[in-house]
């Protein structure tokens, strides 16, 4: 490995470490509530140097988030190269999202449950059409699209159902991400209820 490589690689570590510290605070703290400086204390940097990665805090916050959708699309991108069915695809894909939020709690709250989210941060860019995020509903709405299109499910207004959908499975993530003392039946039993029950709905 050459040293320019090197070098580039020690960034990039640095970069995912600052990441990590400030998904943590901003989940454990919110967004106002954690400082540039709070995070550099927590890897033992001068803010300094996170200002070398990041220009403020707005934008620090936005590439947690965009990396955490990012992983997520990556997800959908596979489900959709490898299951032909779009009834399973919509299964597949709810299952995934809840999966990922549940392994991924910090990222979760972060970027979907609204923790800290609201105030200085530009709510516009952060939701903007090209962000990670809409590419992530985007995939939701498509495979409601060719169910609609393929027949499996009734027709309905595509806007309106995929949004329903997004709701659903957030709002049974969102719950078992804040109450996990709560004496749930069976998170698995659980979720695939709750799917199970979302797609029949739907069925012509």
């Amino acid at each position: 490995m050459t040293v320019k490589e090197r070098r580039a690689r020690e960034k990039e570590e640095l970069r995912a470490e600052i990441l990590d510290a400030a998904r943590e605070l901003f989940a454990k703290e919110g967004y106002e509530n954690v400082s540039m400086r709070k995070i550099a204390e927590k890897i033992d940097y001068s803010p300094t140097t996170i200002y070398l990665y990041f220009k403020d805090k707005d934008e620090l916050c936005r590439s947690v988030c965009d990396e955490t959708t990012a992983k997520l699309v990556k997800q959908f991108d596979g489900i959709v190269a490898t299951v032909s069915d779009p009834i399973d695809q919509l299964r597949r894909a709810g299952q995934a999202y809840v999966e990922f939020g549940l392994s991924h709690p910090n990222h979760y709250k972060v970027t979907f449950m609204g923790y800290g989210l609201t105030g200085p941060v530009d709510q516009e860019k952060l939701h903007s059409q090209a962000s990670m995020g809409a590419r992530c509903f985007m995939h939701l709405r498509t495979i409601v699209e060719k169910c609609v299109q393929q027949r499996k499910i009734r027709a309905v207004d595509v806007d309106t159902t995929s949004q329903a959908l997004w709701a659903t499975v957030h709002g049974i993530t969102s719950l078992l991400i804040t109450y996990p003392d709560f004496p749930w039946v069976g998170k698995e039993r659980l979720i695939e209820q709750v799917i199970d029950v979302m797609i029949e709905g739907l069925k012509a």
